[in-house]
């Protein structure tokens, strides 16, 4: 989201069990929080709304994050309350859809200087490094959000024994390419900088290149493999 955003009323609906939470975000935008935690079939409902809504004449863009939706309009608002009773209405008539991605494979060099936070993630774990690194590279991830940074994908389907807290302490520099784990996802760093997930080794492969069409290598719906191209344990 770009620009400025001017103070207004808040209009926010607070979730319930089944409801999401909707707030307007400063005078030309819609925020939808889904209820409830994370996981797949809520996001593909994110995805459902976001193709329901795309095509408003009142919507220029739409961009869906981790189980949210920001809806931006052309304009402000005639009537916000009533946009954002169907906002609500198109929710609560969203089904889960799948995007059809496609499937990328991704080299990974394990441990070595660039998994720095890898005995961490053994310590929480109570595994040994080559037990998280076969966890993590035999996993089936789904693109679930672009964010954060240009083209860095948020990815699900990070086996539970692996999941890993992100850090209280940010590392200041983690370089452009590293595999880490935060939460109950994983990733690959497009940015070289300070970064509060965890490192596990590094990808070669570029995530992001602002020449090509698209610029980013991923996008939502894709499904994404690891491949272990060296062990340095």
């Amino acid at each position: 989201m770009q620009g400025n955003v001017l103070s207004t009323p808040a209009i926010v609906a607070t979730a319930t069990a089944d409801e999401p939470k909707i707030s307007m975000i400063g005078t030309g935008a819609y925020l939808i929080e889904a209820p409830g935690a994370f996981d797949l079939p809520t996001q593909r409902r994110i995805w459902a709304l976001a193709h329901a809504v795309e095509d408003w004449p009142e919507v220029r863009e739409v961009v869906p994050g981790v189980t949210n939706l920001l809806v931006i309009l052309k304009q402000t608002p005639e009537e916000p309350e009533q946009l954002h009773l169907r906002l609500g209405h198109e929710w609560d008539c969203a089904r889960s859809i799948d995007l059809s991605g496609k499937t990328v494979e991704i080299p990974v060099t394990y441990g070595g200087d660039n998994a720095t936070d890898l005995a961490a993630i053994c310590d929480y774990s109570g595994l040994s490094d080559r037990e998280v690194v076969r966890l993590h590279w035999q996993g089936d991830y789904t693109v679930v959000a672009l964010g954060s940074a240009p083209g860095f994908g948020y990815l699900h389907g990070l086996d539970p024994r692996i999941y890993m807290p992100r850090k209280t302490v940010p590392s200041l520099r983690m370089l452009k390419g590293t595999v880490t784990i935060g939460g109950m996802q994983t990733g690959v760093s497009v940015l070289t900088g300070p970064n509060g997930w965890n490192s596990i080794g590094f990808a070669e492969m570029q995530m992001f290149e602002p020449t090509k069409t698209p610029p980013a290598l991923l996008a939502p719906g894709d499904r994404v493999r690891f491949r272990p191209e060296r062990i340095e344990l």
